[in-house]
């Protein structure tokens, strides 16, 4: 079968351009595909981070055009024309943010027309966006039906996400298929930490890009009811609020000799060697889809602490894989910390994390995504 997929892809960076990598490279195993990735993503004014560049030195990548700019409509005629030329079976788009409404509606609007007409598949990383304005949960049901309504399926991470789509559109063709492994991330590579870190205590790892919806701040704050030592490394750019408000955080709940911050996005190599050395992940997200940062850390056979919110909890067996505490609770955080180290978790949770890692293959989203196109299958006419 011939796919056509869309999206981010290397020299991009993050989650979402990782997993355009990777399905890309693993759809190409038993079929054909073409992957159209930007010539921009975002304009420099939009996006909050200091580039959205991927600055690892062994990255994923794969074969890729480079010709769609979001911003400009003549990209996305030029668009339609490499895919009215190529004529896949199959065109898959991502979703995760309502700023590629415009493009995604265009695209999707002029697919449908297509004769003959390819499924339309969306992979929905996000239905709904981690922060939202109340100008944006006003416009989203809009957005949402307009746009998503022209798939033909749909493929969501979690329970959680799926609920929130067929609640904006009750007739669609969901799948869910958990987040896959992103175990290749820093593979082949070593990178030395730039920080010195205590060695005579355990450390938990808090990583990616820190924004308020992951709740650092109730990590921070959860330390202070920790009764053992331990020591907290946070690696990843600081977005929304910046770094001076969690170092004055940290000082007023004086955990300077706690935590260490590595204040930059963290490269792939990087990302491999924090987990690496980390004996715990911790995400107390308050809220969430599912997260790149656990199938990283499974992929690496590294527990996860996280909180019960979006699909969190469905992919962390707690008592299992990892402890689940529910969200915004800096006392029970600190509890389940306290109960993994004193209980020796840490060796049983990584054995099992790596016995459970096959249901989170990428051949798994794949049976998804061909169930799915059998499933919608556009009848042809024989007239």
């Amino acid at each position: 079968m011939r796919y056509c997929l869309i999206g981010p892809t290397y020299p991009y960076r993050g989650g979402i351009a990782h997993y355009t990598t990777l399905l890309a490279k693993h759809l190409r195993q038993t079929h054909e595909v073409l992957l159209l990735s930007f010539s921009q993503q975002y304009p420099g004014w939009l996006f909050p981070g200091k580039s959205d560049k991927d600055p690892s030195e062994r990255p994923l990548q794969t074969e890729a055009h480079y010709r769609l700019n979001p911003l400009n409509p003549l990209t996305w005629r030029q668009t339609l024309r490499q895919i009215r030329a190529w004529q896949p079976d199959v065109v898959i788009i991502p979703w995760w943010h309502p700023y590629f409404a415009p493009v995604w509606w265009g695209l999707a609007r002029s697919i449908r027309q297509m004769a003959p007409r390819p499924q339309l598949l969306f992979i929905c990383h996000n239905v709904r966006p981690h922060e939202q304005g109340r100008l944006s949960r006003w416009l989203l049901p809009r957005v949402l039906k307009t746009v998503l309504g022209q798939g033909d399926g749909f493929i969501v991470h979690s329970q959680a996400d799926r609920t929130i789509l067929r609640a904006y559109l009750p007739q669609a063709r969901v799948l869910v298929s958990p987040l896959p492994t992103y175990a290749e991330l820093g593979n082949g590579s070593t990178a030395e930490l730039p920080v010195d870190l205590p060695t005579d205590r355990p450390l938990l790892l808090f990583c990616g890009l820190v924004r308020p919806y992951k709740g650092l701040d109730i990590l921070l704050e959860a330390l202070t009811l920790v009764k053992q030592p331990v020591h907290l490394l946070v690696a990843g750019e600081f977005w929304q609020g910046g770094l001076a408000t969690y170092q004055t955080q940290i000082q007023r709940l004086d955990l300077t000799n706690c935590v260490t911050i590595i204040d930059e996005y963290v490269p792939d190599e990087l990302l491999a060697a924090c987990i690496d050395r980390a004996n715990v992940v911790v995400l107390p997200y308050r809220s969430a889809t599912q997260s790149a940062v656990v199938q990283t850390a499974f992929g690496r056979g590294k527990p996860v602490i996280t909180t019960d919110v979006g699909g969190l909890g469905e992919v962390v067996e707690d008592g299992r894989t990892g402890l689940v505490v529910p969200p915004e609770d800096p006392r029970a955080l600190a509890e389940a910390i306290e109960r993994y180290f004193a209980h020796g978790m840490e060796q049983v949770f990584s054995r099992n994390v790596g016995e459970g890692n096959g249901r989170f293959s990428w051949q798994a989203l794949i049976q998804q995504l061909e169930t799915l196109t059998s499933r919608v299958m556009i009848p042809i006419s024989l007239s």
